[in-house]
């Protein structure tokens, strides 16, 4: 369900820049930094979306890149934790404690 309400407003913000982008069709004045020129003002929203998009993705990735590499690592980490109280003998007594817990 989540993901679809994420969809129906992705839809409907398309809808609107759309909207917004083809009323707005007459030529601005647009500086280049070194340049100045002119362009439809059409083309100047809708790649100043596609950049905002483009850049918020980008910004995402490199989050979601980052977790998963700490998930992994926190995998390993417990993983060896696991296999040196199995070494010690001590997971079975941590296991029957806990569901001594969670029986009370």
């Amino acid at each position: 369900m989540r993901g679809q309400s994420y969809v129906i407003l992705a839809i409907i913000f398309v809808i609107i820049i759309a909207i917004f982008a083809v009323i707005n069709v007459e030529p601005v004045e647009v500086n280049y930094l070194f340049n100045t020129g002119q362009a439809p003002l059409i083309l100047v929203i809708l790649f100043s979306v596609l950049m905002g998009g483009i850049i918020t993705a980008a910004v995402g990735l490199v989050k979601i890149i980052h977790l998963q590499r700490e998930r992994k690592m926190l995998q390993h980490e417990n993983n060896q934790m696991r296999e040196i109280l199995k070494k010690h003998k001590l997971l079975d007594t941590m296991d029957k404690q806990d569901k001594n817990k969670t029986e009370k």
